[in-house]
């Protein structure tokens, strides 16, 4: 990993170590860094630090207020570059090196591209996880020159994307294997209204893409023992301690202590990716028509979306409390306290949200996609019967739509509270732990060493 600036401040117990290299990303430029050590929290693996404090002693890790850091593809292309010449330098033979995202996509081109170098990973495959399409890495042309190979690699083989430098074209090309975090991402990404302009790279290389559904840390998200909730509780005992919950949010937030009222709960950020065009006029409904619904928004993002949640919640302090920013122990108590969890995200590689929120007994109503697909069972008569039912799906990505699949939820929650307690148990027993994630990404780790054939 870069030794970003909070990696320093974490807390971990991080070793400097007397490992030094150089690393040349273009014919007259030679960039130093030396390599750090630590344990991963709460295990044994070692994991390595690349220290080069000009590229990565920063406030943010890709940016800051102003946008991305305009160096971002020299960054990167050092990293990369560093980060394999350490495993060299350590003496380390991989079986597998798996990359995420573009920030490590050119490790499995310049191991395919450079024969000096890739000679030493001759019986390494390589694995390149896609967390979000719309994230590629794509600079100018002439960032190429911090590759550190000739201008004959730069081809719609490997690196050039419509004139540009594509870190993650790159890595999706070259790699071995390509996994994403669900499999109904995996699907999407190889349509023209998903791929972000790559669904043709994609399709190319289908017989090596596999979608797997990221995990959650259920020590940390779990309502049994969950320290950042004022009341834990579990299957036994989920209506009272979502009551309990419910009133500690109502007086931390100001809300109208009416346990009655459904506690409809939204964090993440204000984006339009997020379907906030589709939330913010079902709220303005549901607070103008003076509906049995209470609010509460945890996020960050687009500057007219917080305004106009404000100005709502100073209007409607009783049913809407707005939070702007990040905390951890808000979002454990949202979780924790709303009855139901709203994601109707156009777009969701994998989502984390709606799998906390099964896990806390918050019925969530999401937009049918991605990982959300692959997580949420919508509710009906048959999924009922097969006691499969733990969330609702919109028919459309609209906002009628949201509103209908909120209309069925209080529907079922207010007049058959049987089916409502299934509901909310059936989603409290699922398992999105990391460990079924860890069995098939070892799965897929050795798929990909039995069909590897080695470079050179």
């Amino acid at each position: 990993m870069p030794a970003f600036r909070c990696i320093h401040s974490a807390g971990l117990s991080i070793v400097p170590t007397d490992i030094s290299f150089t690393v040349d990303i273009r014919p007259t430029k030679v960039i130093s860094c030396r390599l750090l050590k630590a344990k991963l929290p709460g295990g044994d693996a070692t994991v390595w630090f690349i220290d080069q404090p000009k590229y990565f002693d920063r406030e943010g890790l890709y940016g800051d207020e102003a946008g991305d850091y305009p160096d971002n593809a020299e960054r990167f292309a050092f990293f990369c570059r560093a980060a394999i010449k350490a495993m060299t330098r350590l003496q380390i033979n991989p079986d597998v090196i798996h990359c995420n995202d573009w920030q490590t996509g050119l490790v499995p081109a310049i191991l395919k591209q450079d024969a000096i170098i890739g000679s030493h990973f001759n019986n390494t495959t390589t694995l390149m996880t896609i967390h979000n399409l719309a994230y590629q890495g794509s600079f100018s042309a002439d960032a190429f020159e911090f590759v550190g190979l000739g201008w004959e690699h730069f081809s719609m083989d490997s690196f050039e994307f419509y004139e540009r430098l594509n870190f993650l074209k790159a890595g999706i090309v070259s790699a071995d294997t390509i996994t994403t975090v669900s499999p109904q991402y995996a699907t999407e990404i190889t349509t023209q209204s998903h791929g972000c302009g790559l669904d043709g790279v994609l399709r190319e290389k289908s017989d090596h893409l596999h979608g797997i559904i990221n995990g959650i840390d259920d020590d940390i998200w779990n309502p049994a023992t969950d320290p950042l909730i004022p009341h834990n509780y579990d299957l036994s005992n989920w209506r009272v301690g979502k009551l309990a919950n419910k009133q500690s949010l109502h007086l931390r937030f100001g809300l109208d202590a009416n346990d009655e009222l459904p506690l409809i709960g939204l964090v993440g950020r204000l984006a339009e990716q997020k379907g906030w065009d589709l939330i913010l006029p079902v709220i303005q409904k549901h607070l103008e028509e003076n509906r049995p619904t209470q609010w509460i928004v945890l996020g960050s993002g687009n500057q007219q979306l917080e305004t106009e949640l404000k100005s709502l919640s100073k209007q409607y302090p009783s049913k809407l409390a707005v939070y702007l920013g990040f905390s951890d122990e808000h979002a454990h108590l949202i979780e924790a306290a709303s009855d139901i969890f709203l994601m109707p995200s156009h777009y969701e590689p994998c989502g984390l949200s709606q799998l906390y929120s099964l896990r806390y007994g918050s019925v969530p109503i999401v937009n049918p996609t991605g990982g959300l697909a692959d997580t949420v069972v919508d509710t009906h008569e048959q999924s009922l019967e097969q006691g499969t039912a733990t969330g609702f799906y919109l028919s459309q990505p609209d906002s009628q739509s949201l509103d209908r699949a909120i209309g069925r939820a209080l529907a079922i929650r207010y007049h058959q509270p049987e089916n409502w307690s299934r509901i909310v148990t059936n989603g409290m027993l699922q398992n999105w732990s990391w460990s079924q994630s860890a069995d098939n990404y070892l799965a897929c780790y050795e798929s990909s060493l039995s069909s590897n054939i080695p470079r050179l």
